[in-house]
């Protein structure tokens, strides 16, 4: 209850100085006022002008770093927009060499022997043993043929061969009688050489009937048909029981086989006469086809024809190939690159790079970050690209899509494209 009290009456008290300090105030002069408040500043609280110092620094404070941050802002725009003032470009570097080093000229591919296989007998067919696309070697049986009037001819032959050489035999013997005889002068000496010439005639008849028969020996053993080389059956016209009509030079030959030897191959190949100077024999080659792009055949130049074609105003040349595994077949049509030497230092460029001006050709270089027109000198167009002979090295930094206004000494900023994405 004291407490209580004690509360109640210091209200009372604050409560009345409260009302005499308004009443004081109404009735003095404001000069009275200032007077009072300066020579009394213990009576301000401390707390509150520590609160007050606090807030004025934070004030300061919070003013300057939103100048600070209003300058860096304006840095910042002046920075962008300078470096947006400065164009932009795309620069590739020139591939050293040319595609004009590679030459890729077709060709066409051919046997190294191809062979069509007659008869050399005529006959019936009896029985063949290799069909087409079967590997066959030198003096494999391919078919055989029966001939039935040669085997007479040849046991007449023989028969006659057998009756002349009894002839001969019985000439020589009577030469030599009649030599004794000459020698006991029992017979005159025209009696000793009409023996002695029929001995010798008759031993010409002997050769010559040995001859014929030698001669119906060679056409029997035509009727075995045998493979000349190693190589490849390509082509079977005939069957068992064809009547087989002998030589190729008759009005209707009939090819027995077609043989290809594969395993060399040529390839002829039409050289236009621009390039005719740099194919030199013994030079390699490179074989592509477009069935299997990839595969790179290695072949070598052996020949060539030492003239220009009147028609074609080609070189005529021959590359041969290893084709032991069989990686070409003949009649295949392939592309025969051949590496010509280089012209110069060339470079190439790709053909969106390139300036028509009215001084001439030009081509946009980043040599530090300012541009130069440089003039160059086209060898070969290759549509997407093409070959510089001069102006260029492959340290330079070329423009890409340079735009007709594009002005030597331009500060420009350069940025590499990487050759998957030029043109």
């Amino acid at each position: 209850m004291s407490t209580a009290n004690e509360t109640i009456e210091r209200e009372d008290r604050n409560s009345s100085q409260e009302q005499t300090a308004t009443a004081a105030t109404s009735v003095e002069p404001p000069h009275a006022v200032a007077a009072a408040n300066v020579d009394t500043p213990a009576q301000v609280p401390r707390g509150r002008g520590t609160v007050g110092i606090l807030c004025a620094v934070a004030l300061v404070a919070v003013i300057a770093w939103g100048l600070h941050v209003r300058a860096a802002s304006e840095a910042s725009v002046t920075q962008a927009t300078q470096a947006a003032a400065v164009l932009s470009v795309n620069v590739v570097h020139p591939v050293e060499g040319s595609k004009a080093d590679d030459l890729a000229l077709p060709g066409s591919v051919q046997a190294f022997t191809d062979t069509p296989i007659y008869s050399r007998t005529n006959g019936y067919l009896k029985k063949w043993y290799f069909d087409i696309g079967a590997h066959v070697h030198k003096g494999d049986l391919l078919a055989e043929i029966e001939t039935p009037e040669i085997d007479q001819q040849l046991d007449q032959s023989r028969a006659e061969l057998e009756r002349m050489q009894a002839n001969a035999d019985l000439a020589g013997v009577t030469s030599n009688r009649w030599q004794a005889l000459l020698a006991k002068h029992a017979v005159s000496q025209q009696e000793a050489d009409q023996t002695r010439a029929n001995y010798i005639a008759a031993q010409a008849a002997v050769d010559a009937s040995r001859a014929n028969v030698r001669r119906l020996e060679q056409l029997q053993s035509y009727e075995r048909i045998i493979a000349p080389f190693d190589g490849v059956i390509t082509a079977r016209n005939t069957d068992i029981g064809d009547l087989i009509d002998a030589g190729s030079g008759s009005s209707n030959p009939r090819e027995l086989f077609h043989m290809d030897a594969t395993h060399k191959l040529r390839v002829y190949v039409a050289v236009p006469e621009v390039y005719s100077d740099s194919i030199h024999d013994g030079d390699s080659a490179m074989l592509t086809q477009d069935s299997n792009p990839d595969k790179k055949i290695p072949g070598t130049i052996v020949r060539n024809a030492n003239a220009i074609d009147h028609a074609t105003r080609t070189l005529n040349v021959e590359v041969d190939v290893d084709n032991a595994k069989g990686v070409l077949r003949p009649g295949a049509y392939v592309f025969a690159h051949f590496q010509l030497p280089a012209i110069g230092n060339t470079v190439t460029i790709p053909s969106n790079a390139l300036l028509f001006r009215a001084e001439g050709l030009r081509v946009g270089v980043v040599r530090g970050d300012r541009v130069e027109l440089v003039p160059v000198t086209i060898g070969h167009d290759f549509g997407n690209s093409v070959e510089i002979t001069s102006g260029l090295t492959v340290a330079d930094e070329v423009i890409l899509d340079p735009s007709d206004s594009l002005a030597g000494g331009e500060q420009v900023q350069p940025q590499a494209v990487p050759a998957r994405g030029r043109s």
